[in-house]
């Protein structure tokens, strides 16, 4: 990943390859993978990023709420970019 003027830290930083993971996991399900060249992401929009971080927050609201209330993950709905 690109390092560039991030200052965004994780709170747990064992978490990070698992994030990142996540991270394409998203782009693939939003429709952006292809355009992602290794960990540059600096071509992309402002708007097709937002959507990645968009869609991992949308999941992890999910997951989130599926174990509050004792529930199976289910099959995610994949985001669609207008």
């Amino acid at each position: 990943m690109g390092q560039g003027q991030k200052k965004n830290k994780l709170l747990v930083p064992e978490a990070n390859n698992a994030m990142n993971q996540f991270k394409y996991e998203m782009a693939n399900e939003v429709g952006i993978s292809n355009q992602i060249q290794g960990d540059y992401w600096g071509h992309l929009s402002s708007r097709d990023c937002g959507a990645v971080g968009g869609a991992m927050v949308r999941r992890m609201i999910q997951q989130y709420q599926q174990s509050v209330a004792g529930q199976q993950p289910q099959q995610p709905q994949t985001p669609t970019l207008r």
